[in-house]
């Protein structure tokens, strides 16, 4: 007999690359594909965000990925690793000379004189054959003279970039662009040194359409500069219009403190924060950022998170108080233990998760894609079926070549591929400003078809800190007419004081506030799982769950809340207390948001049902799931989606981890704990439900968007190419409804960030 062990296949490596050389959705198409063919890999690569994102097994080095991506003509390399720890600055001068200079983006800069002089010599191109009463003697000659360098040299990226693809035998937008331009320049070649068109005295009319002329007299010198510039001035808006859409994230990242005054026995010394090591003791002056997660061990202070939570309050601070990396230090002097440093911290955590999820395709972009990928074969063909068709049946030469090459320029696929990327990293920015990661695109499409809203009820509706809520006096047999509330409050309240457990210390509290100073105990003694017993004011006290009192021979009423805080004395059952979370003040402002949103809120706690009910009541919700065990969170979940409901979650704890993951939306209150934030959907980083409906509505925004986009994008080729196959179209038009239908694209995706 013999025994098999199956090995489990090991995790895959996760790499990210940056990729160079992309000028299209087409371009990021086939670096994928061919990603994507390697053994065991799953790769995605996001055009606006020029970044592919790889799991591979670790068989597959970093360096096959980086060769398969050059081998399609690209480049590639892995982002720079964080900055290793510095050494100690000796002076404040050291740390400051060590400090780094303001980035800059020379492709940006080389972009935009690529088109200013291609602008300034295609101008007077473009006017000469728009408008015949400036054509003198030999104007053609001037034109080609401005034309040329704009074609060369101007259109150089487009031709060296339609080579490349051509030698890995592919084509993209760079190949319809080189293709047309070049054939409208060798037109004009052809007509200026061959043809009529040289002659001095030739005059050219200029019509939107295809219309017909003698072919060795007509020259397209307008169309060969002006599309250039005008697809150069898309790329330069388009590329603009992107450093804006990342400028959410790119301002998180810089959010830190760039140095910290750390004590070093006892003396501040001002060092780069990269130095900071876990442990350390560092100064926050008033005005200062805090330089990484830390723990306050001296001072007390208001402390600003508005930048990294969106909370327009400042939030007090004090001695054994948590802070967060990033936040502004408003009024008094702290000194802070750091707990986490580097990538470690919550601001280099969120700044990841934004990454992420802006790396990340929805659903709908794949289909963007896989259309890109085929996209320019089709054109090429549909503009040679153009031509040929239009040979036949005119046997015009002129027009037929003008309608071919308005195919080839209008057919971009440009805003297909910004559609997606940009909305997404607008939307998920925006969201990060106000305290809100959205962790992919698929949560974006999760948003748009949840109708009912399940809430844990301690950390998300309640504080989770507990308050007297009510007393009740027993009458009859069970009381006397001594007993009111004051003295059942002032006797149960005295032996509570002694007690650390929270429901105790919630009782004292509101027996001194509604009593004033309450008697010291004779005796006291905890009943493990019970409650407390002693001796006050010359009365033997019972506090706590009925079974005490049952247990001790006494008498508990059968109208008793079984949840309540019995409380007796010298044998007698004298009332109860009721104990319950206090509910935040916004909740049932946050309720009535997700109600407009169409929601249904369900309240689901594993307290008891009246406790339940209670808060339901005061946020205003109606259905109630009351004393669930926290493994069975999730079976309520999975109940609510078989009456064929789709559900959003939203809790803090451990206890809800199970079922975030198990909704169809999970929403993680920031302020809890790891294990929820990790099983959710999106996070709300600050403890307000408000957030939650905000979040939301974001994403459905940013969702609308991405569709609006693809609409637009879609409809803009389906109806432009008929159109231009039709010769309705002259090819500089052409060019420039391509050009600015990428900018229509980006600046629809730019309004996301104005939502509020």
């Amino acid at each position: 007999m013999t025994s098999s062990v199956t090995e489990t296949p090991p995790h895959p490596t996760v790499t990210e690359l940056t990729i160079g050389g992309m000028t299209c959705a087409s371009c990021a198409a086939r670096v994928e594909k061919k990603l994507n063919r390697m053994d065991g890999v799953t790769a995605t690569v996001n055009y606006a965000t020029e970044k592919a994102r790889i799991e591979h097994p670790p068989a597959v080095g970093v360096d096959a990925l980086i060769a398969t991506v050059v081998k399609t003509g690209y480049t590639a390399e892995e982002p720079p690793p964080p900055p290793e720890p510095e050494p100690l600055a000796d002076t404040p001068a050291d740390a400051e000379a060590g400090a780094a200079t303001p980035a800059q983006d020379p492709e940006l800069d080389a972009l935009r004189q690529r088109l200013t002089v291609s602008a300034l010599l295609a101008a007077p191109v473009v006017l000469l054959a728009m408008v015949p009463a400036l054509q003198f003697d030999n104007w053609q000659w001037l034109s080609l003279t401005l034309a040329a360098p704009v074609v060369v040299w101007g259109g150089l990226p487009f031709h060296r970039a339609a080579w490349t693809n051509l030698r890995h035998g592919a084509a993209t937008m760079d190949t319809l662009v080189s293709i047309g331009t070049l054939a409208a320049f060798g037109w004009s070649l052809w007509a200026l040194f061959l043809g009529d068109a040289g002659m001095p005295g030739m005059r050219h009319d200029f019509d939107l359409t295809a219309d017909r002329h003698a072919a060795s007299s007509t020259v397209y010198l307008e169309v060969a500069a002006g599309v250039v510039t005008f697809i150069l001035l898309g790329r330069y808006l388009e590329a603009r219009a992107k450093r804006k859409a990342g400028a959410a994230l790119r301002a998180l990242m810089d959010l830190g403190a760039k140095d910290v005054a750390v004590l070093r026995r006892g003396t501040e010394v001002r060092i780069p924060v990269t130095s900071l090591r876990a442990g350390d003791r560092f100064v926050v002056r008033p005005g200062e950022k805090i330089a990484t997660d830390g723990t306050v061990t001296e001072g007390a202070s208001a402390v600003d998170a508005s930048l990294l939570t969106g909370e327009s309050l400042p939030l007090d601070a004090g001695v054994g108080d948590d802070v967060t990396g990033g936040c502004v230090n408003v009024s008094g002097r702290l000194v802070v233990r750091a707990t986490r440093v580097g990538a470690d911290t919550r601001l280099a955590h969120i700044a990841k998760l934004v990454e992420d999820a802006q790396n990340g395709k929805a659903r709908v972009q794949r289909l963007a894609d896989r259309i890109s990928a085929v996209f320019v074969p089709v054109v090429l063909l549909i503009a040679l079926a153009t031509l040929v068709t239009w040979l036949l049946v005119t046997d015009d030469p002129t027009a037929s070549f003008t309608a071919a090459v308005a195919v080839l320029i209008i057919a971009c696929p440009c805003a297909l591929g910004l559609a997606t990327p940009t909305a997404l990293m607008v939307g998920t920015g925006r969201g990060a400003q106000l305290g809100i990661l959205i962790k992919g695109p698929e949560v974006l499409e999760s948003t748009r078809r949840v109708d009912t809203i399940v809430l844990d009820k301690t950390g998300t509706v309640t504080t989770g800190r507990m308050r007297l809520a009510g007393v009740r006096v027993f009458g009859g047999k069970y009381g006397t007419d001594a007993t009111d509330e004051s003295e059942l409050l002032r006797l149960a309240g005295a032996l509570e004081h002694s007690s650390e457990h929270p429901v105790a210390r919630a009782v004292a509290a509101g027996a001194i506030e509604r009593c004033g100073e309450l008697p010291v105990p004779k005796t006291f003694e905890n009943v493990p799982g019970l409650g407390v017993r002693g001796s006050v004011d010359g009365h033997l006290v019972l506090v706590g769950r009925a079974a005490l009192l049952t247990a001790e021979g006494v008498d508990v009423p059968a109208g008793a809340e079984p949840g309540a805080v019995h409380v007796a004395w010298d044998g007698v059952a004298r009332g109860t207390l009721t104990v319950a979370d206090t509910v935040k003040d916004t909740s049932a402002e946050a309720v009535a948001r997700l109600r407009g949103l169409g929601l249904r809120p369900v309240l689901l706690t594993g307290d008891h049902k009246a406790v339940a009910e209670a808060v339901a009541a005061d946020v205003g919700i109606d259905e109630v799931i009351a004393e669930v065990l926290p493994e069975e969170k999730a079976e309520v979940i999975r109940r609510l989606q078989a009456e064929g409901r789709t559900v959003a979650m939203v809790g803090d704890g451990v206890n809800d981890a199970a079922a975030l993951a198990t909704a169809d939306l999970g929403l993680a209150m920031g302020t809890g704990t790891d294990a929820a934030i990790e099983a959710s959907d999106l996070t709300l980083v600050r403890g307000d439900l408000r957030v939650a409906a905000d979040a939301i509505r974001l994403s459905r925004r940013t969702l609308a968007t991405i569709k609006g986009n693809l609409g637009w994008a879609f409809g803009y080729n389906l109806a432009a190419l008929p159109l231009a196959a039709a010769g309705l179209l002259d090819p500089m038009i052409a060019g420039l409804a391509m050009a600015f239908s990428s900018v229509f694209v980006v600046s629809n995706s730019l309004r996301l960030r104005r939502f509020a």
